[in-house]
């Protein structure tokens, strides 16, 4: 292993936790996607397939690495799904209730107002509160303007005040 690969390793493992935390939103909260995800992500990054550029922050790379990785995981489930379709043979959906069941009532209160967004909002939200990361970052790891982030932001907090207002409302 190489130098490189053994400062890549203790750079990915400072930020596990959030990168974990951050597959799972690229990947509709699914935990076991979000570890695929971020395994593969890993593996792109440890093989030298992506390679930091310094333009941004690690972190803010690391992001991007992993959105794109979950977008490519998801277009591959897609094709299979239509491949399935075509021949006849479609998978076994069964709903997690034990877990839903499990949930907090705050938390899950927040994540139906959450689904009441846009997808972009959602992503900005959860980069800006949940990783931690600035209005320009999450906008470099989703690949849009920093003022497009910003408005996204400013409308998805709007649109959550609205929506648990409207919750506790009789």
């Amino acid at each position: 292993m190489t130098d490189h690969q053994v400062h890549l390793q203790y750079k990915l493992k400072d930020y596990h936790q959030a990168s974990y935390g951050w597959a799972v939103a690229c990947c509709k909260f699914d935990h076991d996607k979000g570890q695929d995800v971020l395994q593969a992500a890993y593996l792109k990054i440890l093989e030298g397939r992506a390679k930091f550029d310094g333009f941004s922050s690690f972190k803010t790379w690391l992001f991007s690495v992993i959105k794109n990785t979950a977008r490519e995981q998801l277009r591959k489930e897609r094709i299979r799904s239509l491949l399935q379709a075509a021949i006849r043979v479609q998978p076994a959906e069964y709903p997690d209730l034990e877990e839903e069941q499990n949930r907090n009532i705050e938390v899950y209160r927040l994540k139906v107002a959450l689904s009441g967004l846009s997808k972009r909002q959602q992503e900005v939200l959860h980069l800006v509160f949940y990783q931690d990361l600035t209005i320009q970052e999450a906008g470099h790891v989703l690949g849009i303007s920093t003022g497009a982030a910003a408005r996204h932001y400013e409308r998805g907090k709007a649109g959550l005040r609205i929506r648990l207002t409207e919750e506790n409302d009789p």
